[in-house]
């Protein structure tokens, strides 16, 4: 058996087999003849969604390129392809994602099928530039499915924790390739909750805050005009950062006063460059991350109350939370599809304790009406997938049609959505 491991190295799994297939015909050979299959791309998960005993694939190497539509609005992309291989592809055709979150090794269909969201008031999930799938089913046959080809499944395969099959292209909303500026100041907290509706008329606006620290890293990106080379850059410097948490990890006491040093006042960036580089950052020091999508209204009130409730405890709590909006939706399983959102992300060291954490600040996003990201740590039972989602009886009749036995299913799944293998006739 073959190992497995997720980004943060907190999932791992020994499936039967690691599969690269290069065509469809060689990815159906592994479908049919498996019990089991799951899909992985980068690992960037946090939740099991990719552990399996059975038969892991891999799609990063299966043959195809991008194909866009004559008035350059649609793209045709190969699933399996990282959003920065894609991103790079768009660009040279003249073309640019509509949005995209600060990190860019995922899988196009990875990041579509756990509703992966960046930051704009006005803009919605990556699963909502969706138009179209290619899809690989159980049996080994290939389907392809739009708002008007089996609408059913093109609906539930929006959002679908890969539970429907195995997406092989993907057709996608495209724009024209744009450039950004990004500015990054940092402001105390409490100036950025005062002017936080200002912030939010920018294209993209979203802060970083320690939960010990006064002063919030406040990011806007707006298009503009090129203005020639970028200098590649992060929000923070990885390797000051990387030693403060060590100094976290072996001295935990010592969190809530080294925090207050990490953002000081008066900071000022700025950059300009291709909006696919300008939306992505390098993320080298490892974390775990919760993260939890709550109405708009509710955004700033549970912040303040999770902050409050870390600093009360005095919990050596060493990342900084990251808090953004998102467009509403109407997608079956979408944390958004209930209105405008406010996303706040919770995130620990790799190397520091999270679990209890993580478990005493869900009841707080709970409480303020918050679902969390499918992708990010959460301990949702089938119950609270039912009673948080109207359409997940409709999700659930779909995949139950697309994949009576589970074949696309793992343990972790399988118990989330109460899925049970229809018995053998």
């Amino acid at each position: 058996m073959a190992a497995w491991s997720n980004w943060s190295g907190s999932v791992r799994a020994q499936p039967s087999e690691i599969y690269r297939p290069k065509t469809e015909a060689e990815l159906a050979q592994v479908v049919t003849r498996a019990a089991k299959t799951r899909v992985v791309g980068a690992g960037h998960s946090f939740m099991p969604l990719c552990e399996t005993e059975g038969a892991l694939v891999s799609l990063d190497a299966l043959e195809g390129g991008v194909e866009i539509n004559a008035d350059k609005t649609r793209v045709w992309a190969p699933a399996g392809w990282s959003l920065a291989k894609l991103t790079d592809a768009l660009w040279a055709q003249g073309v640019s994602l509509i949005n995209q979150g600060d990190v860019n090794p995922q899988s196009l269909a990875g990041a579509i099928s756990t509703g992966t969201h960046g930051t704009g008031a006005e803009l919605g999930s990556l699963s909502t530039a969706a138009r179209g799938f290619r899809l690989m089913l159980a049996d080994g046959s290939v389907v392809t499915c739009s708002a008007t080809e089996r609408p059913d499944l093109f609906q539930a395969q929006r959002l679908s924790l890969g539970l429907l099959g195995i997406a092989t292209r993907i057709e996608i909303d495209v724009l024209p390739a744009y450039h950004l500026e990004e500015r990054l100041e940092s402001h105390p907290l409490d100036a950025v909750a005062e002017r936080w509706d200002d912030l939010v008329a920018n294209r993209h606006a979203e802060f970083f805050v320690f939960p010990y620290g006064k002063n919030a890293i406040v990011k806007t990106l707006r298009p503009v005009a090129g203005e020639g080379a970028l200098e590649r850059k992060n929000d923070m410097d990885d390797r000051a950062f990387s030693r403060v948490c060590d100094i976290c990890a072996a001295a935990p006491f010592l969190t809530p006063i080294l925090q207050p040093r990490i953002v000081g006042e008066g900071l000022r960036q700025r950059r300009v460059g291709p909006a696919y580089q300008i939306f992505s950052s390098d993320r080298t020091v490892k974390f775990e991350e919760m993260e939890y999508e709550l109405p708009r209204a509710n955004g700033w009130p549970a912040l303040r109350e999770v902050i409050a409730w870390v600093r009360k405890k005095r919990l050596p709590v060493a990342f900084p939370f990251e808090f953004r909006t998102v467009a509403a939706d109407d997608i079956w399983l979408s944390p958004f599809n209930t209105g405008l959102g406010a996303s706040i992300s919770m995130h620990q060291y790799a190397k520091m304790p999270w679990r209890a954490i993580f478990a005493e600040a869900e009841p707080i996003f709970r409480a303020h009406g918050g679902r969390p990201h499918w992708a990010k740590r959460h301990t949702l039972t089938t119950a609270d997938v039912h009673n948080l989602y109207p359409d997940a009886a409709r999700f659930c009749a779909v995949r139950d049609q697309y994949d009576p036995n589970a074949k696309f299913a793992n343990a972790h799944l399988s118990t989330l959505f109460g899925i049970q293998p229809r018995a053998a006739s």
